[in-house]
């Protein structure tokens, strides 16, 4: 294997180079779902791996929402891929950020450099998805990384901190709405958690607000929220959401996005909504590599910029590639495209690294098929629906399924402890410890010259 750098100079990987060349070399591309749990599934299996990624870490996104406001610290769902993936000898973590994949010459390409494979994997995953309208992006902050999460929890809490210093009741209003755009989980899940913080957690925080004064928006294109889910499971949803203080407007697209407000549309009529908040968590694309790849390959992406894969996740005409995770479109059973969730990347990841090791060993692999095992969303405390499958439930018992699946899958022995003390701490307190608001402010806060007046 060799890894060049662009300056000319050979970075001397001789660990790798003496120890492993005759292995079957497998790259794996994005240390999301799909990739960390293709190369754990590796481990052992004499074969060598490398893992890239920009990031140094495995991120567990399904709890960013919590990060983004205040339940949780990055460093709780954020655990270093080279301790993950430590025992395992033969694999190797590079922090490099991937701009080319070359098929014919069997080449990843670096902005400082290139590395060879004999298998590629891709799992580089997806970003934020603004429908042709990406100046919204700096207004409309999204939620896919750990920057985004904190960049959120910034924005929210110092609505607060603006809201106690505005005199003007107009602007005071401003500052503590909040326009969420996109009712699916996770825009659920912070709508709700953001519904807890202002009837709970900061409750008592303020002495010139009340933040329960403060207005939750969530508005949705489609006529129910968590629109993948059954439809009683979806007014549940609503009911809980309303409950604490959630004003859902459904069958509403938003037309435009200005700094400090929003127009939204129903029914042909149009409404501004007055906002200093507003979230983006409408929609995703797929990673600029899915181009990449259908530029080299020819392999045909969907509308979301998705590649169109093989029933064994392979690109067509290229066996020794494959794309998992959110990157990958694969109809299931004729029901269209699997949905772009942990699940499906972990099984995906799983299985093609299982496939790598049957070729190996001239075995057939049958093609890959998706084990459902339901979707949960959560709304608050005790509060959460379910869906597997036969069994529809919501409530309590809802809520500690929800909890109990989410400690499970965390990486780390460590976070699951942390995350579980912390979940039981805010439980029996409703208290939130991570609330600190960091990095300068971009502008005044508050309008002074008018305050002074």
């Amino acid at each position: 294997m060799f890894f060049v750098r662009k300056d000319g100079y050979s970075l001397e990987m001789t660990e790798i180079e003496t120890k492993s060349d005759e292995l079957h070399h497998i790259v794996i591309l994005g240390g999301g779902f799909g990739g960390l749990y293709a190369a754990k599934m590796l481990s052992g299996g004499k074969v060598k791996v490398t893992i890239i990624d920009k990031r140094n870490f495995h991120l567990f996104q399904p709890l960013l929402y919590q990060v983004a406001a205040g339940w949780l610290s990055p460093g709780d769902i954020a655990s270093p891929l080279r301790v993950v993936l430590t025992d395992d000898k033969d694999t190797y973590v590079l922090k490099a950020e991937v701009t080319d994949i070359l098929p014919q010459e069997k080449k990843v390409i670096f902005r400082d450099g290139e590395i060879t494979y004999d298998t590629l994997i891709v799992a580089t995953g997806s970003h934020h998805h603004y429908f042709g309208h990406d100046d919204w992006a700096n207004i409309a902050p999204g939620l896919k990384t750990v920057e985004d999460a904190l960049e959120m929890r910034r924005k929210i809490l110092l609505s607060f901190e603006a809201a106690e210093r505005e005199t003007d009741p107009e602007k005071q209003q401003e500052w503590m709405t909040f326009l969420i755009i996109g009712a699916g989980p996770t825009g659920v899940e912070l709508a709700g958690t953001i519904g807890e913080l202002t009837r709970t957690t900061l409750k008592s925080d303020f002495r010139n607000i009340n933040t329960e004064n403060a207005k939750i928006i969530l508005v949705e294109g489609l006529n129910h929220v968590l629109p993948t889910y059954p439809p009683e499971l979806s007014e549940k949803a609503e009911k809980s959401l309303k409950k604490l203080g959630v004003n859902v407007r459904l069958n509403t697209m938003v037309t435009n996005i200005e700094p400090n407000k929003a127009t939204i549309s129903k029914n042909g009529d149009s409404e501004v909504i007055q906002s200093r908040t507003i979230l983006w968590t409408a929609g995703v694309k797929a990673s600029a590599l899915g181009k990449a790849l259908a530029t080299h390959t020819g392999a045909k992406l969907d509308k979301s910029e998705r590649v169109i894969v093989n029933s064994d996740l392979s690109v067509p005409g290229y066996s020794n590639i494959f794309v998992i995770g959110d990157l990958a479109h694969l109809s299931y059973q004729g029901s269209g495209p699997l949905p772009g969730v942990a699940p499906v990347a972990m099984q995906e990841g799983k299985y093609v690294a299982k496939l790598i090791l049957n070729r190996i060993k001239g075995k057939d692999t049958d093609p890959f098929k998706y084990k459902e095992k339901g979707n949960l969303a959560v709304i608050g405390t005790n509060s959460a629906v379910a869906d597997l499958g036969s069994l529809k439930f919501s409530g309590f018992i809802a809520w500690l399924t929800w909890a109990f699946v989410h400690i499970r899958y965390l990486i780390e022995f460590d976070s699951k402890v942390v995350v579980l003390f912390k979940w039981a701490w805010s439980y029996f307190t409703r208290k939130r410890g991570v609330r600190l608001i960091t990095g300068e402010d971009p502008f005044p806060l508050i309008d002074t010259k008018k305050n002074e007046k």
